[in-house]
């Protein structure tokens, strides 16, 4: 499988314990509940699997891993990322150390997509990615939550060894569109690297699932981070529902729908059969630009700054 689908699937929430997505979604997941969820993603088509060795500590990777281990290599395109704060200072390879961690627990000899997870001492990862690139142990190289700038500095560092910057993965949605206005979309459109949106639904809070009545799980992360501003987002839920309506579309389906529509490949947690249907139902919408208006002024009406902890603003 080497063409990439329009959507990503997620697997942060699949890692439990320390910088596990069970601390942000309030629930913890086991391979027998989501293995209904991976089989029929690639039902749909969907084999793009994204996760990284700090996402509970590799026990993300370990349960994609025991799915991956039982199908077909090829139905698969497998992204996972290198974590500097993770580094082993002792390794005379810190990137190539973590990078068999990995594919260790995934399964895999074979990493399609590897990235740099964040700029923690910038570009000084690149240089151990070009052996990993010549083998073609590793088929792409992405960098995530990195500024303009510093994918243009790794990028010409690939460069010097006949590589380049084949994606970048950042947050963007309808509430937050930093990369958009640093230019860094418009820089991926005319270098042929594709971005991958994170947090597309901000963590349920665009799904159309929650709202002042319905909240998100007291106790979770992401309940802390959306519930107080869920009044403020009503607006546009319902300008989101009131368009997918026309086109049997759910809110969720929208959100997505024009995170595509806007040039990027988003990624999408999924942690049930509904959460893949909605990827998959939504790289068949399609907005106009009268919609995508539309959404865009209401979202910015909306006054909500999602700007996550870990990151800083992309543009000035």
């Amino acid at each position: 499988m080497s063409q990439l689908p329009k959507v990503a699937l997620g697997t942060w929430s699949w890692g439990s314990g320390f910088a596990g997505g069970d601390q942000v979604f309030g629930n913890h997941l086991d391979a027998a509940a989501l293995k209904p969820v991976f089989e029929l993603a690639l039902q749909q088509g969907l084999g793009l699997w994204d996760t990284a060795a700090v996402y509970g500590m590799g026990s993300s990777e370990s349960m994609l891993g025991g799915f991956v281990k039982a199908s077909p290599r090829s139905d698969l395109i497998l992204s996972t990322k290198f974590t500097p704060q993770l580094a082993n200072p002792q390794a005379a390879n810190p990137v190539l150390e973590m990078f068999e961690q990995s594919c260790q627990r995934l399964g895999t000899d074979v990493i399609d997509l590897y990235w740099i997870h964040n700029p923690t001492r910038v570009n000084e990862w690149t240089r151990y990615l070009i052996p990993l690139l010549q083998s073609g142990r590793v088929r792409r190289v992405g960098v995530s939550n990195h500024n303009l700038a510093e994918i243009k500095l790794v990028n010409s560092s690939l460069a010097q060894a006949g590589f380049k910057v084949s994606a970048v993965q950042n947050h963007y949605s309808l509430l937050y569109r930093s990369s958009e206005q640093a230019g860094i979309l418009d820089y991926c459109r005319d270098n042929g690297i594709t971005f991958f949106s994170y947090m597309v639904l901000e963590q349920g809070a665009l799904s159309g699932r929650y709202d002042v009545n319905h909240p998100l799980p007291e106790g979770s992360g992401r309940a802390a981070t959306y519930n107080a501003v869920l009044p403020q987002l009503e607006q546009l839920t319902e300008t989101m529902r009131a368009i997918g309506q026309r086109k049997n579309a759910s809110v969720a389906q929208m959100a997505i729908a024009w995170a595509i529509a806007k040039g990027t490949l988003p990624l999408i947690g999924v942690t049930k059969p509904v959460h893949v249907l909605d990827a998959a139902l939504a790289t068949r919408i399609a907005l106009t630009a009268s919609e995508m208006a539309t959404l865009e002024t209401v979202a910015a009406q909306a006054g909500v700054d999602t700007q996550g902890a870990w990151e800083r603003p992309m543009h000035d």
